[in-house]
């Protein structure tokens, strides 16, 4: 069974920095594009960022030059790196990704989610 596994939510100041970081494991052929949702109360989710495996990366205009995403293919990893940290920022972050199975056939999973809270 594949599952996304995340970790490196918590409490922070203003101006403070998180590090998310979530893994892929279960037996799969591969994954493609991973990324960072986020979902604030009362709002729908959104992309924070994205990664494809080739590394090409994609960010919400809110976070570009705060936040930066990065994987390990190896690893099956992907992380998320949150500096200047602002009280909107507060939510939930889901991890997601594109994994293939050793059919060829892909499907999109999803994290359990991480509460990230950053207090003025």
């Amino acid at each position: 069974q594949v599952q996304l596994v995340e970790s490196g939510g918590g409490l922070v100041q203003a101006g403070g920095s998180l590090r998310l970081t979530c893994a892929a494991s279960g037996s799969f052929f591969g994954i493609n594009t991973m990324g960072w949702y986020r979902q604030a109360p009362g709002k729908q989710r959104e992309l924070v960022a994205d990664i494809t495996t080739s590394d090409y990366t994609n960010y919400a205009d809110s976070v570009k030059g705060r936040f930066a995403i990065s994987r390990d293919n190896a690893k099956n990893t992907v992380w998320l790196q949150m500096n200047s940290l602002k009280p909107g920022d507060t939510a939930v972050y889901y991890c997601n990704a594109i994994i293939v199975n050793r059919g060829g056939r892909g499907a999109t999973y999803w994290g359990q989610g991480t509460q990230v809270t950053v207090s003025s």
